[in-house]
């Protein structure tokens, strides 16, 4: 298991997003050196958790939470052949283009080394966007990667450290639940019958997922 690529974003002028300076830092590109990484603080005020890398729209994206964004190589091949078109390292908008781990079969709370100090803990899936959309230029965008079902990850900043392209991942912590990222993002966008299953991952879980959850509980019982 190991990196791939580490990708950074700059801001650039788009016509497809809604960020209110029509700028996105989506489409990322392979670091050709060793990067920073510690935590951004929370959402709407801290971006990334990468240095050089740009976040955009701080209301929706970058945080404690969404620190860092995972993608695996093995998902991306598979929509490569769908597609019919190469998808180069980075252009999901990934941090850290991954092969030989599930990430979408990652659990909540689960805690990845990456290189010798950097450790991240898994938060929750990526939803999609009419960013995300407009970037990849695929009709019905949002509905096909939601149906698909392989978001790829968030993570938070446990420990900072720098990394680079090729170094190893190793999982360090499972937590003793079921509650993976494939779950957790079926939950919040199309079968919210399961929210209340997040709730076994407990604080791990992205705030805004369990708050959801919460929520979703409380309206059930009432």
């Amino acid at each position: 298991m190991k990196l791939l690529s580490v990708n950074l974003g700059r801001a650039k002028p788009v016509p497809y997003t809604d960020q209110p300076d029509g700028v996105t830092g989506i489409d990322k590109q392979p670091a050709d050196g060793p990067v920073r990484v510690t935590a951004p603080g929370p959402k709407g005020t801290g971006a990334s958790g990468l240095a050089g890398d740009t976040v955009c729209d701080t209301r929706h994206h970058g945080g404690v939470d969404q620190a860092v964004y995972a993608m695996a190589r093995e998902d991306m091949d598979d929509w490569e052949r769908e597609l019919g078109r190469p998808l180069p390292h980075g252009v999901f908008g990934e941090n850290l283009t991954t092969t030989g781990v599930d990430v979408s079969g990652a659990l909540i709370g689960e805690r990845w080394r990456v290189g010798p100090d950097l450790l991240l803990e898994v938060t929750s899936g990526r939803i999609p966007c009419r960013t995300f959309q407009g970037h990849l230029g695929e009709e019905r965008w949002v509905k096909r990667f939601m149906a698909k079902g392989a978001p790829g990850a968030y993570l938070r900043v446990i420990e900072p450290g720098e990394i680079r392209a090729g170094d190893p991942v190793e999982i360090v912590h499972r937590p003793a639940h079921e509650v993976t990222v494939a779950l957790q993002f079926r939950a919040v966008t199309t079968e919210r019958d399961l929210l209340p299953r997040l709730l076994a991952a407990g604080d791990a879980l992205h705030a805004e997922a369990l708050a959801l959850a919460r929520k979703y509980l409380a309206e059930q019982r009432d």
